[in-house]
């Protein structure tokens, strides 16, 4: 059985097993890492893969999933001994200003700048509210680049915010045609591989002197600066996951 709306799944839920397959975003708000297991251990397919959904709504689990593709010195920090901890690597590293992105904020509202790391320290320490959120050296002069890869299709803009270090277009960004290189997409393509995304929305950080990193990946996100339109991208996404389903 395949099923492709939020309402027919709530209504077959607790009837569904081995060979069964989900295609669409999870609708359950407070629920969907519960349903997503409940679903994997019953064997039920979902499209896109659970581990893309999770990802796709935590800053904080793919700093800890993509370490390895972000900046160096990326850290999550989910309590205050991890921000000890962080305080003694930046200080013996000679990092001084520090970037935080807080869980669950989008569009760029999340993205703190401190002008070092004991500012940080000083203000969210003892909050328990501030908690998880993720931590990264803050670089000036890098290049933004979005990212959009649906099979075969692939899209790329610059984003550049001359007054403001965040570089959304929601916050202000202007963008611009960037042109990706072979490696640049077997990178996105690598990372996509590792999470399990059919498809993506990946933010890349480039230095000055050419390396790149990955700032962020999500299933959707904005086109703005694209060239595609949304109903065309929505339609390719689709038709990708009705062929994962139907191979």
């Amino acid at each position: 059985m395949i099923i492709r709306s939020s309402r027919e799944l709530k209504a077959l839920f607790h009837d569904l097993g081995p060979g069964d397959i989900f295609i669409g975003m999870l609708a359950y708000k407070h629920l969907k890492q519960s349903v997503l297991i409940d679903l994997l251990e019953r064997g039920v397919t979902c499209l896109p893969s659970p581990l893309s959904q999770n990802l796709n709504r935590s800053k904080v689990a793919q700093a800890f999933t993509f370490k390895a593709w972000m900046l160096p010195h990326t850290s999550v920090i989910t309590r205050r001994m991890d921000l000890v901890d962080a305080i003694n690597q930046y200080n013996k590293l000679g990092l001084t200003a520090v970037l935080t992105k807080q869980e669950n904020m989008h569009c760029g509202h999340g993205v703190r700048r401190w002008e070092n790391i004991e500012t940080l320290y000083n203000s969210v320490a003892l909050s328990k509210s501030s908690y998880p959120f993720v931590l990264q050296p803050f670089l000036n002069d890098l290049t933004d680049v979005r990212v959009i890869i649906v099979a075969d299709y692939i899209e790329a803009y610059g984003r550049h915010n001359p007054d403001n270090f965040r570089m959304n277009i929601a916050s202000g960004g202007k963008y611009y045609p960037y042109a990706l290189d072979q490696k640049q997409e077997e990178f996105c393509r690598a990372i996509m591989e590792r999470g399990k995304f059919p498809y993506a929305h990946l933010d890349l950080q480039i230095t000055e002197s050419g390396e790149y990193y990955l700032a962020e990946i999500a299933l959707n996100g904005g086109i703005k600066g694209a060239s595609i339109r949304r109903r065309e991208l929505d339609k390719k996404k689709q038709s990708m996951l009705e062929q994962l389903a139907n191979p």
